[in-house]
This record gives structure tokens, sequence and C-alpha cells, in this order.
């Protein structure tokens, strides 16, 4: 019991602090891509929390070296429309990143992946 009250106060002190410490009014966070393949010019949609024009200004498609930005075609705060960029290499799995707004714009991988089918 007094190890849960202890995890419980920590949470909550970290959920108060997480803003200051980020810089960040909110964290953009993606939790779903879909489709999770396609090829070149694909629609995808990405969706997640605290996604809107408010609080993400770009997106890219990573390879941990190389980043691809593409354009977003509509943006909510719960969701991102976009195509598969054309200079993405097939047969390889990217992950999302996306480069939030504010003061301190910060670049955040994102923990969902879209795997580029061969041409």
């Amino acid at each position: 019991m007094r190890l849960s009250l202890k995890l419980i106060l920590a949470a909550t002190i970290f959920v108060c602090l997480a803003p200051l410490l980020t810089g960040q009014d909110v964290i953009p966070r993606f939790t779903t891509v879909e489709p999770t393949s396609g090829k070149v010019g694909t629609d995808i949609v990405i969706t997640g929390e605290n996604i809107g024009k408010e609080h993400v200004a770009e997106l890219y498609f990573t390879d941990g070296t190389n980043d691809i930005k593409t354009p977003m075609i509509e943006q909510t705060a719960t969701s991102i429309k976009c195509k598969i960029p054309p200079k993405v290499t097939g047969g390889v799995r990217y992950k999302l990143m996306l480069l939030t707004r504010g003061k301190e714009p910060k670049l955040i991988e994102q923990p969902v992946r879209v795997e580029i089918e061969e041409e």
C-alpha cells in the first residue's frame, strides 16, 4: 500500500511538472497510423493526441539518419493526413517524427512506423 501511494504521488508530480521540463504546454503524441505500409504517394492517416496545427508544425519520415519532410494534407487535434513522400526508400520501415511549435521547437520521434513497399 505504501509503495502504491509513493507511485501515485510521483506520477502526479511528473504530470504536473512535465510541461515545465519540456517547455511545452502539451506534448503531441501519435498513437496509430493507417495503413502501416504503402508505396510512394499512398495516403496515410495518423491519429494521436495534441497533434493540431497549434502544436505540430511539421511532419517527417525518418530512418534514424535521413529525415524526409512531408506536407500535411489535413490536420486536426487528433489526426493528420499526409502522403508517403517520394524521397523514401522502398523496403525500409520509417518512424514518424514531428516538429513542435512554440518558443523552443523540438523534433520528437514517435512510436509509430510505416513500411515502404517496393515499387
